[in-house]
């Protein structure tokens, strides 16, 4: 990989993950998902590497036995109910203020309730939100960051997409969209189909030239 793919490249909107790209929510996340595990008999150890994919997904992945609807309704309202210690993650806000002027979205797994209550404990205001239901298709498909163009009106081509999960990168790249990967829940190795691959937002400087964003390595 080039030291800086994104060299000479702008893009017309940026298009962000929440969980793990915009947010810091692994405190919610592992005491909820653990706490449900515990309560419907099924060992924690086999929620590891689903990070980034829809909770109805990763419920049918282990635990197809449960009800769905219930063991959903149960873990969204863990997750819901616990934002003790979810914050922005570096350089978050940094990037939000640098592209105040371009469009912006951010495209989740996560329910509209949930991604609301994590986006308002991180302070972090984005006025369009795609969420899990939203699409019909979540993560590792396109669909997320699709719809997520569509309202920005933009094409899928000159977006950008940050991500912090390998089923989100899938998606991305599913969609036809550039992507800036961060290490955050992932090591590298995973998020090798990004044309670059960070440890974190402070990493690159956003900047708005002439209405269209560049990215740099800082």
């Amino acid at each position: 990989m080039d030291s800086d793919p994104f060299d000479g490249r702008t893009f017309a909107a940026v298009i962000f993950d929440n969980d793990g790209t915009l947010v810091d929510s692994t405190g919610s996340v592992e005491r909820s998902w653990v706490r449900w595990a515990i309560e419907h008999g099924v060992d924690p150890v086999a929620l590891v590497g689903h990070h980034g994919m829809p909770a109805p997904a990763i419920i049918a992945s282990v635990a197809p036995h449960l009800d769905p609807d219930d063991a959903f309704a149960r873990i969204e309202r863990l997750e819901v109910d616990d934002v003790e210690d979810v914050l922005a993650l570096p350089g978050v806000h940094d990037a939000l203020a640098a592209l105040v002027d371009v469009p912006v979205a951010v495209a989740t797994s996560a329910t509209r309730e949930l991604a609301r209550v994590r986006l308002t404990a991180a302070e972090i205001g984005i006025d369009e939100v795609v969420t899990f239901d939203d699409v019909e298709r979540g993560k590792p498909h396109p669909d997320p960051f699709l719809l997520a163009a569509q309202r920005l009106g933009v094409d899928p081509t000159e977006c950008l997409v940050c991500e912090d999960a390998p089923s989100g990168v899938a998606a991305a790249r599913a969609a036809g969209c550039a992507v800036l990967a961060v290490t955050t829940t992932s090591g590298a190795d995973a998020l090798a189909d990004a044309d670059l691959v960070v440890d974190s937002l402070a990493d690159v400087t956003f900047e708005v030239v002439d209405g269209r964003v560049r990215v740099r390595l800082r």
